[in-house]
């Protein structure tokens, strides 16, 4: 039976109370790939769909917002959750789930699939990213550029305070960009996302916060590679 990472409800506890909040998410369970490389054709399983309704009712606060790659096992664990979320009281109503560009690759840090596509499947996805966080890859964006991009797609897409916005992605997407947080230079099957895990995120006071596998951690803007003419989000009082 499919389950949740571990230490993915246990950030709950460390999620600021009025802040507003993003979960950036891998999507569900979906069919084993035949040849070890999941094309975008892979549905999720009626395990994989059950387990994101599932998660959508468990949510730590009320959810204004769903955003999803455009791949269909993205899209159908987005309407899982919100399905879920409905039933439980944590979505008021239908939502308009928008389709974004930035949540799936080629469009996120992909640029060129011609010059990265042949190395990805020549490497295998660890071995990719680790070559991506090692700097100089063709067609791909470079870490800090990466984490830039993801920090300016959350930022314009805030949810009201005290609610939390979710956006549905791949595995190479969200293994990138939270290594890209860490200032990690290599990862390992270990560190590698589990299907439906997610990495929370909050901007309070100039700095970018997330939570991974339970592990706090917080970066400046700056760091970020943010637009200059972009505010940093003012922290809210406690009891706001």
């Amino acid at each position: 039976m499919a389950r949740l990472h571990p230490r993915l409800e246990a950030a709950f506890e460390l999620l600021p109370d009025q802040h507003a909040v993003h979960l950036l998410t891998r999507h569900s369970v979906r069919e084993q790939a035949q040849n070890g490389f999941a094309d975008y054709r892979l549905p999720l399983t009626p395990e994989g769909v059950a387990l994101a309704r599932d998660w959508g009712a468990r949510l730590p606060r009320p959810v204004s917002a769903f955003y999803s790659s455009p791949v269909g096992r993205c899209l159908d664990t987005a309407r899982a959750m919100h399905e879920g979320g409905l039933a439980a009281g944590l979505v008021d109503g239908p939502l308009t789930l928008e389709q974004v560009s930035d949540l799936v690759e080629p469009g996120c840090y992909v640029q060129d699939i011609r010059l990265a596509g042949p190395l990805f499947f020549e490497l295998g996805v660890v071995g990719f990213i680790n070559r991506h966080l090692a700097g100089g890859l063709d067609g791909v964006l470079s870490p800090a550029d990466g984490l830039g991009k993801l920090t300016r797609y959350l930022h314009a897409r805030q949810p009201p305070a005290g609610s939390m916005a979710v956006h549905v992605t791949h595995d190479t997407i969200l293994a990138a960009f939270t290594a890209g947080l860490r200032a990690r230079d290599e990862i390992s099957d270990e560190d590698w996302p589990w299907m439906m895990e997610g990495l929370w995120l909050w901007f309070e006071a100039g700095h970018l916060h997330w939570i991974w596998r339970g592990e706090p951690g917080r970066i400046t803007v700056h760091h970020l590679a943010l637009a200059p003419d972009l505010s940093p989000v003012p922290s809210t009082p406690a009891g706001a």
